[in-house]
């Protein structure tokens, strides 16, 4: 986008309360300038190739069709990035595998403005993202399983400790890794930014499409060979270790490089604590976080992996990364499993 170039955006929401609120709440942003707007997908369909937005926001639950038909219609020839502005629903997840590039939470009767703060800032970020085709994801556990490539047992018998963070594009970019990689995989800690309500359904979503267990992550859980744990949305969440053990510590605290849970809080508790071997992963994302963590984990010894820029939705997190000397080796979204597993396997 052209420096000093207001980002033109489309709302589409077929209810008028939530229109007339997301357009004030965007037009008061100097960056920012509705152009319009649309009842419901099938008129934004027919103003998206007229208005020509820069950034869509869009609800997934809308009459005679919804998001997710849309995107996965509409995308393949008009690749607008798009945010979803839902309610506490599972379908987010499947826009988001349809092409989508994030998502804000509606607020109920209290919210508004740390909503239209969200809702500004990831339009923002979106004016700047890629967007990804959709993904074949979205029918379901056993398509994504028979997407992934044949994968044996990795059988490390030397304790090993990884961390990941992702931020926007993150949801599938991690899932894209994760389905890659075997059931006994090493003990895995995922910072993703997510609003509250959904780390839970997210991670109920990888235990269904992966082949590890996945689960939200809560204080005390230990972290081990076959688990990943998700932490929870709107706490700060660290490993710490107990002799041979490690555990996730889930609390409230200040944001930290702007997000709760921070990726830089998560991999600098590793950097401190973990004894074992430790691999620390960074993915799409805009901004810093994770950045001065992972160089954390490498000075601490920890092989870290950094996604491509080719890859990554935005190119922020993982580039912030690469430039501070943080990662160790770059690849794409697809082949990190395999960068991963080539490196497990060195210390069987």
């Amino acid at each position: 986008m052209e420096p000093n170039k207001k980002i033109r955006v489309l709302v589409v929401d077929d209810s008028m309360l939530a229109r007339s609120l997301i357009i004030k709440g965007l037009s008061a942003h100097p960056q920012i300038e509705v152009i319009g707007y649309a009842i419901n997908a099938l008129d934004a369909r027919k103003k998206i190739p007229q208005m020509k937005p820069d950034v869509v926001t869009m609800d997934v639950e809308m009459p005679a069709l919804n998001g997710i038909d849309f995107l996965k219609q509409f995308l393949p020839t008009y690749p607008v990035p798009v945010i979803l502005v839902s309610s506490l629903n599972l379908k987010v997840f499947d826009a988001l595998a349809a092409g989508a590039v994030d998502f804000v939470r509606k607020p109920e009767k209290t919210g508004q403005e740390a909503f239209i703060n969200s809702l500004t800032q990831k339009v923002i970020v979106a004016s700047q993202a890629r967007v990804k085709l959709p993904s074949s994801l979205t029918s379901g556990a056993k398509t994504a399983a028979a997407a992934a490539p044949p994968v044996s047992r990795i059988a490390v018998r030397r304790q090993v400790m990884i961390g990941l963070g992702a931020s926007t594009g993150g949801t599938e970019a991690t899932l894209e890794v994760m389905k890659r990689l075997p059931a006994d995989i090493p003990g895995m800690l995922i910072v993703q930014h997510m609003p509250p309500g959904f780390t839970q359904m997210y991670a109920e979503r990888l235990n269904r499409l992966c082949r590890m267990e996945v689960r939200e992550a809560k204080t005390g859980d230990e972290l081990h060979q076959g688990l990943a744990l998700v932490a929870p949305a709107d706490l700060q969440c660290r490993l710490t270790r107990i002799g041979d053990r490690y555990t996730v510590s889930c609390t409230h605290g200040e944001k930290v490089s702007g997000h709760r849970p921070s990726v830089d809080v998560m991999f600098s508790s590793m950097a401190e604590v973990v004894k074992c071997r430790m691999v620390g992963i960074i993915m799409t994302g805009m901004g810093q976080d994770g950045a001065n963590g992972l160089l954390a984990m490498r000075r601490a010894g920890a092989y870290t992996i950094g996604q491509d820029k080719e890859s990554s939705v935005v190119y922020g997190m993982p580039g912030v990364a690469h430039k501070i000397g943080a990662v160790v080796t770059q690849a794409s979204c697809e082949r990190i499993a395999d960068v991963l597993l080539q490196h497990l396997r060195t210390l069987i």
